[in-house]
């Protein structure tokens, strides 16, 4: 009885190691999952407009469209991309938020000298409507130094300012991730298996062998139980 008893002690604690090591597996690729759902790309990297992004606003103009019934204005606004050069992209912005970007929009057409530090800001991408192309096309060479030499078209509008704008108006939506939702649904049934496993809840009925003498006893009383009940 003993060496089955060990036998079974020893296949629990391997089973639980087991499990263990399933449990340590899947609470990486949830936490990686995790990060990744909550990872927000720069402006320059993304290439949908279901991404959540950011922006760094180094300089900006003031708005040259504006949409009356939801307050939104479209400013024209400069930005150092990670190679160290400049780029000049549009952003749709809240009016009610002007006095945040007042200093940069003051520094840009050099109402003060201070510089301030820049503004960063969170939205989605929207594909630019022509409508509002041929409205940045004719107010960027209010905004661009006179010494620039590039001539924005409609040919070229792609290229250097992007055909998409940056909408900070709109809150981040949480997207739904399968694959996290399927990785915490395994972490917590192998969890579940661990536990039962240690608390081994289980139980299982006693065997107990007979010995010859008790047989011989049984059937005795058998022979005896017979005899009475003729």
């Amino acid at each position: 009885m003993k060496p089955k008893r060990e036998r079974n002690i020893f296949l629990k604690i391997f089973v639980c190691l087991i499990y263990l090591g399933i449990i340590t597996i899947l609470f990486y690729c949830s936490y990686r999952l995790f990060q990744e759902k909550k990872k927000i790309l720069s402006w320059d990297q993304v290439d949908s407009v279901e991404e959540y992004t950011y922006l760094d606003i180094y300089k900006m103009s003031e708005k040259f469209a504006f949409y009356e019934e939801s307050n939104v204005g479209i400013h024209f606004v400069i930005t150092e991309e990670p190679n160290g050069s400049w780029h000049t992209y549009l952003v749709a912005i809240n009016e009610n938020q002007y006095d945040r970007f007042k200093a940069i929009i003051d520094y840009t057409y050099e109402r003060t000298t201070k510089e301030p530090d820049p503004v960063r800001v969170y939205g989605y991408p929207r594909i630019t409507t022509k409508e509002m192309k041929d409205l940045a096309i004719q107010n960027i060479v209010n905004f661009l130094p006179a010494e620039n030499e590039v001539v924005i078209t409609e040919e070229n509008y792609d290229i250097y300012l992007r055909n998409s704008y940056l909408d900070t108006t709109e809150e981040k939506k949480e997207k739904f991730s399968i694959l996290l939702c399927v990785s915490l649904m395994l972490l917590f049934t192998v969890f579940v298996l661990f536990i039962l496993t240690i608390l081994d809840h289980g139980k299982k009925p006693v065997v107990v062998e007979e010995t010859e003498k008790q047989r011989e006893e049984k059937k005795l009383r058998e022979k005896k139980k017979k005899k009475t009940t003729k």
